[in-house]
């Protein structure tokens, strides 16, 4: 298992790199975009922070996030996000 170092910085900027499971080409799907894109929204309705910059490719994607000051906890907001977009990828998008 990887030893990953992690910084918690509250208020800070990070930078992401997710890919999708093996690779799978879904991101240059419309629907994926749209479910990304409310995945993000609603994450940040529960948990506010800025979306700085965000690239997205087929199988993976980039972004910057600046979180609130005191708060530290991007995990948590990627922990909601990837659990939004795979629940309702796999309830309406399956076939996309």
């Amino acid at each position: 298992m990887a030893n990953y170092r992690r910084c918690y910085v509250p208020g800070g900027s990070y930078f992401f790199t997710l890919v999708t499971e093996r690779r799978a080409l879904i991101l240059a799907n419309d629907a994926a975009r749209d479910l990304l894109r409310s995945a993000i929204r609603a994450c940040q309705q529960q948990w506010p922070f800025s979306v700085d910059a965000l690239v997205l490719l087929p199988d993976h994607l980039h972004a910057i996030w600046t979180l609130p000051p005191g708060d530290c906890d991007y995990s948590k907001r990627w922990g909601f996000v990837k659990k939004y977009f795979t629940q309702h990828w796999l309830a309406c998008c399956k076939g996309c």
